[in-house]
């Protein structure tokens, strides 16, 4: 059994050492064990390194505590997926159900007895798997309402195009650098496969902007990129309320966060760090690279070199700083897509237009010789 189990991983969060101790010598012989004492280091383990398969939590811990915790986790596309089983001597009826209600798979109770963790733990394991088993039979099920729904999403991604410069190529390099980003972080493959159809919209809001300003060949004035920042919201009021689908919600997210920036000087709400969703910051990367590499009708393409120092530079500040390393990480894979979808001529590319996220994503400062920025 334990040779079956060995590569899972198990985090434990617990503010007392000796819970710790107990639990990870009830595991460690069948799982990978990590462990946290802090909710704010829990975080940051599952965000920045591989996730772990299950976590066991408690709740009353100083600072952040186990439900916020929870809730975090679960708000998160790229970690909502990974079952959490409360540990925990506060086991009352209102407790269980607060708990259950943030997203929790169980709860175990102090003191602990290991062969009731063990039995727990492996229960819970095995219908993940199950579940993600029973998840891509339901896929496959209702491919063809799938396929219509993704054909619709993608038609009006391609409206958004229309409205700009940029190609249908475009969107296919940065959906695909976004999914394998997604899946470097954690993501699931349902989740992931959803960012990548998802990501085409994250302009669909360019549709509400004037020509007169999304195509304007020079410099724009202060009150034409008020206008031009709107599209984030427009995108997300063009997608509106979702109705349950989880394709759309995602679409939405995307499509309103992708201009936050980590350092809280994007828009259209100045969030700041993790405040901004990840599959936002995830777009975010995606997006500027494919827009800094590609040919645009008022410059040429940037070198990868030129593309991956801007990137290095703007690491924290417009960039999420434990995402750009595992972005570049991937650069053979980015590049492969990058060549099989590469234009086939600059001839082919419309007149006019500008790239927003070129234009927004570069500073004065740093940029890079001979190239505009477009401010």
């Amino acid at each position: 059994m334990a040779d079956k189990w060995r590569d899972q991983t198990v985090l434990i969060v617990d503010d007392e050492p000796a819970n710790i101790d107990l639990l990870v010598s009830a595991l460690k012989e069948q799982y990978l064990v990590k462990a946290a004492t802090r909710g704010e280091k829990a975080l940051d383990i599952v965000r920045t390194g591989a996730p772990p398969d299950i976590i066991l939590l408690d709740v009353m811990m100083p600072g952040m505590d186990g439900y916020e915790v929870c809730r975090l986790l679960k708000e998160d596309f790229t970690t909502r997926h990974i079952p959490i089983v409360f540990v925990t001597a506060r086991i009352g009826t209102e407790d269980e159900i607060r708990g259950f209600g943030l997203g929790a798979v169980d709860y175990i109770t102090k003191p602990i007895s290991p062969p009731v963790v063990q039995a727990r733990v492996r229960a819970q394991l095995a219908l993940h798997d199950q579940n993600r088993v029973l998840e891509r039979k339901v896929m496959e099920r209702t491919a063809q309402l799938q396929e219509t729904r993704l054909q619709i999403i993608q038609r009006l991604g391609r409206a958004a195009e229309y409205k700009d410069n940029e190609t249908g190529l475009h969107v296919i390099r940065m959906s695909l650098y976004s999914k394998i980003l997604g899946r470097s972080v954690g993501m699931s493959d349902h989740q992931a496969e959803l960012l990548l159809n998802a990501a085409p919209m994250h302009d669909i809001g360019k549709i509400g902007i004037p020509d007169s300003i999304l195509q304007k060949p020079g410099k724009l004035t202060s009150a034409e990129w008020e206008i031009m920042r709107t599209h984030c919201r427009i995108g997300a009021d063009i997608l509106g309320e979702t109705g349950g689908s989880e394709l759309l919600e995602m679409a939405r997210v995307v499509a309103l966060t992708h201009h936050e920036k980590w350092d809280g000087s994007g828009y259209p709400q100045g969030l700041a760090g993790e405040a901004i969703p990840r599959v936002g910051r995830i777009v975010a990367i995606a997006d500027v690279f494919d827009a800094l590499t590609s040919v645009r009708p008022y410059k040429r393409a940037w070198t990868v070199e030129e593309s991956i120092e801007q990137l290095r530079r703007d690491s924290g500040t417009h960039f999420d700083p434990t995402l750009v390393p595992r972005f570049l990480d991937l650069l053979p894979e980015i590049l492969s897509i990058r060549d099989r979808y590469a234009e086939a001529e600059v001839g082919t590319l419309r007149r006019g237009g500008r790239s927003g996220v070129v234009a927004e994503s570069l500073s004065n400062k740093g940029k890079s010789p001979g190239i505009s920025t477009r401010h």
